[in-house]
Parts: C-alpha cells; structure tokens; sequence
C-alpha cells in the first residue's frame, strides 16, 4: 500500500535542501501557474489522527483528504511537509516556504497578521481533558490542583492568557515537541494532570484512550481553516476559495467530516473497555480464521472480525431469541444458502460471515465508492438488501443521496413509520438496528486497526528528548513571563 500511496506524493523531511527557494522559480508566473507548471502542490501539515496519519489503508486524515482532492483538483500531485513542530508550521507558512498549511489551524486575528485564511471548513471548542482517575476540575481555579500543559504555538496559549486575567494563580507549561495527540498521550499515562484539545481531536482520541475525559470548554466555538502566505499574488489563494465552495455545495465536505468524524463518539467507556478486554482473552483464539477468510475474499481481517465481534462478542456459541447462532450468526436460510451444515463451528461460522458480507458488497452498486459501499453492504448483511433498497428509494424521495450512507443512514429509520414504509417495496424493518449496527462496527474496526497497528502516539512521544517525558519541554512560571 506504500509503495502505491508513494505514487501520489512524496513525504518530506522538513527544509529539504532547496524547498526555501521554490518560489523562485518560474519568475513572471503566477503562483497558481507555478504550482501548475512544476506539477507539485506543497503541503505543511502535522502527524495527527484528525489531519494527517497513517492507518491500515494506507495514509488518511480529514487534512490529507482535503488536500489530495485540492492537488486533483488542481491536476498536480500533492507533497506533504511534517515539520518537527506545530509552532514550526506557523513560522513556515508565514515565511512563505510552502503553498499551503493544512493543519487543523485555527482562525485567529493575531494570525491573520502573518497568513492569510482560506474560507473555514469546521468549527470547534477548546477543551480541557483529564483522566477519570482523578478528581474532575469543573472550574479554572482547580486546574491549579495539577500539572497543565499545552502545546508551544497553538491558540490555546491565547485562550488561557484570557481567562489568566480574572484568574491570576492559573499556570501552565509550554510543550515545545509534542502536539496535543502526544499531550493526550501524556495526560492518559498520568504524567501530566490536564491538557488543553480542540473538540473535535479529544472527541477521536477518547476513542483510543477512553479514560480521558472532557472537564469543560475554555472557548467560544472557533473556526479551522488552511493558511497561505501573505501576498499580492492572490491566484492561489482564489482557486482555494473556489475549491472550499464548490466541496460545500456539492456535499463533498460534509461526506468527509462524517467519514472521520460520524462515529467518533459511539462506543462509550463500558463498551470501549470490554472491547479490548474480548481482544485480549477472546480475539486470539479466532484471529487466524478471519484473516484466512479475508484473505479468500480480498477483505480486511479487522472489518470482517468487527462484523463478527458486533454479531456475538466473538462468542462460538452465541443464539439470539430468534435463533441465529454462532460467532457470525447466521441464520438458518443463510447457513443453506451457503452450505454451511454446522452454524456454532467456528471456521464454518467466520467461513460463511466471511462469504455472506462478499455477496453484500457485491450487490451494492458499482457506481458507490468505498467506504461508503462498506457501510451499506454491512447496512445489508443486518437488515437485508431489500430493506436497504427500500431506504435508498426513500433518501432519494426526500431529496438525499441513495448513494451515500451520510444520507441513507437518515432515512433507514422511517422504515419503522407506517407514513413511509407502506410507500416501499418490503414494508416494515426496525431501520434504527442497521444504523446503530454498522456505526458500531466502525468504531470496532477504527479501534481494532488502531491497536493492532504501532501505536503511533506513543511513538512520537517516546521519540522525544528523555528530558521532555520526566518534565514538560518549556516550564514557565506564566505570571512572570511576557508571552
């Protein structure tokens, strides 16, 4: 998957040799015609599960999607720079040493003194995060009671010298290596007390970490928007407004927010820990099975265990009220259907789950592209391809998009409204079960990727200086200092 991803674009080391000077090239070009011409879009972003990562698939982030279909759009490739800090992004920007930065960077008027925003594409708050093991602040005052640490450059800086005016003994401590990923991570390990995340990160890192929890805001709702350099030259910039409003029209934004964002919050702390607790005494016994099916069909091992994993608990010997069983649980029909004579055997159950879901996928039309195809063939494998029909035909009626589950999912519900489903093909269906089962199953896979994956939170941090883990990388005494 790297050796094809790395067709597309090129990661950077930060200040290669030349990258300064790009701009100089081309002179009497505009720099739309620049970027065009050279057939390279460069990216400043930053490692992080809400912008830029790399997952089972391959590398993804709400900020590398964008900035991928911007480089389509435009009909050049994209290079992504991951500078070694979040300030460094700031900095680089403003001195004009990359096109864009898309960064989860939100809009501030000190900033727009030294880069220039594009139109905003998400809207956030600024929260404090600590771990359940220790007493809730609910309060700024109590914030004193531990160690609170932010990253060196962000907007949180800003928003806790703000509330420092009406509450003098408030400190904190500046971390100049690591972002708020790797300051979660921290806050997780109990090395620090609280950290400052915006709403939508803390909201997919809990997944990861599900004793963190949110204390309370410390901001109004901000904007994230990409920054260019300041400059005359405005081509750019222009083409970028153009992109950002025509993703808005056509949908495309939204699909994208629900792609990272629509189940980040599914699973809560129970269900998330009994999760990894089945991983460790239930998975191993069956892991070899999913991923010898997977690999007959051409799946995913972790999506086809996710699916296995919402239907049983992995449990072989599992039975519903209405008698399906086994770790996949088939129904009788089915098990015929597929030749499967003994639905509680494992490798006939994981074996015919495996050969149910290939037959879903393939009934999904051609023309849907992943991940929503995924969602409606598992929306399919639980309710049925006809019921799911019934609740394309719906979407479209009511002015959504049969072919993407963002709209499909609203509308599968009203099969279980006499209003509408007398309007469809196959009558009734509790069309709330899909949506709740296929949400649940990407948040199991998300987790599951993410676990049998190197943790690469965990792995930034430890790559810091030894001296940044035993204490925070900058300590001030913030009622002294002129920040």
């Amino acid at each position: 998957m790297r050796r094809r991803l790395s067709q597309f674009f090129t990661l950077l080391i930060f200040f290669l040799p030349g990258a300064c000077e790009y701009n100089d090239r081309h002179r009497g070009f505009s720099q739309l015609e620049q970027i065009r011409a050279e057939g390279v879009l460069r990216v400043l972003t930053r490692l992080d599960p809400t912008t830029y990562y790399e997952s089972s698939e391959g590398f993804t982030g709400l900020e590398y999607d964008l900035a991928m279909l911007f480089a389509k759009h435009l009909k050049v490739r994209a290079e992504f720079i991951i500078p070694e800090s979040f300030d460094e992004i700031l900095s680089a920007i403003a001195e004009n040493k990359a096109d864009i930065a898309a960064a989860g960077l939100t809009v501030t008027e000190q900033r727009k003194s030294l880069m220039r925003f594009a139109p905003a594409y998400q809207t956030i708050t600024e929260q404090i995060v600590y771990k359940s093991d220790r007493r809730r602040p609910k309060k700024i005052s109590d914030l004193s009671r531990g160690i609170l640490e932010i990253v060196k450059g962000s907007t949180h800086h800003e928003s806790l010298q703000l509330l420092q005016q009406n509450n003098p003994k408030l400190e904190w401590n500046l971390n100049q290596e690591l972002g708020s990923d790797g300051l979660l991570y921290l806050v997780n390990e109990g090395l620090i007390d609280y950290t400052v995340a915006d709403s939508h990160q803390a909201s997919i890192i809990k997944g990861f970490y599900p004793e963190l929890n949110i204390a309370f805001d410390i901001s109004q709702p901000r904007q994230l928007a990409w920054a260019l350099p300041i400059s005359e030259d405005d081509s750019l910039y222009q083409e970028v407004v153009l992109f950002f409003d025509q993703i808005k029209k056509n949908n495309i934004l939204n699909e994208l927010l629900e792609k990272h964002y629509g189940h980040a919050n599914n699973l809560n702390y129970v269900g998330n820990c009994t999760f990894r607790k089945h991983i460790k005494e239930r998975l191993p016994k069956y892991q070899q099975l999913f991923q010898k099916a997977a690999d007959k069909h051409q799946l995913d091992w972790r999506l086809l265990a996710a699916i296995g994993y919402q239907e049983s608990h992995w449990n072989k010997k599992a039975v519903s009220p209405t008698g399906v069983k086994g770790l996949m649980m088939l129904t009788k029909a089915t098990a015929k259907q597929l030749k499967i004579s003994n639905r509680i055997d494992p490798v006939q159950s994981i074996k015919g789950g495996a050969l149910y879901f290939k037959q879903r996928l393939k009934k999904i039309p051609a023309r849907i592209p992943e991940p929503d195809r995924t969602w409606m063939a598992l929306a399919s494998y639980n309710v049925g391809f006809g019921h799911l029909e019934d609740a394309r035909v719906l979407t479209q009626k009511r002015g959504g998009n049969p072919d993407k589950w963002m709209d499909v999912k609203k509308n599968l519900p009203l099969l279980s409204v006499k209003r509408w489903y007398k309007q469809t093909k196959h009558g009734y269906a509790r069309g709330k079960e899909p949506v709740r089962y296929v949400e649940n199953i990407r948040s199991y896979y998300d987790l599951l990727s993410w676990l049998t994956n190197d943790d690469q939170i965990e792995k930034k941090v430890m790559g810091a200086t030894p001296q940044s883990l035993a204490k925070p990388a900058i300590s001030i005494n913030v009622n002294n200092s002129a920040l």
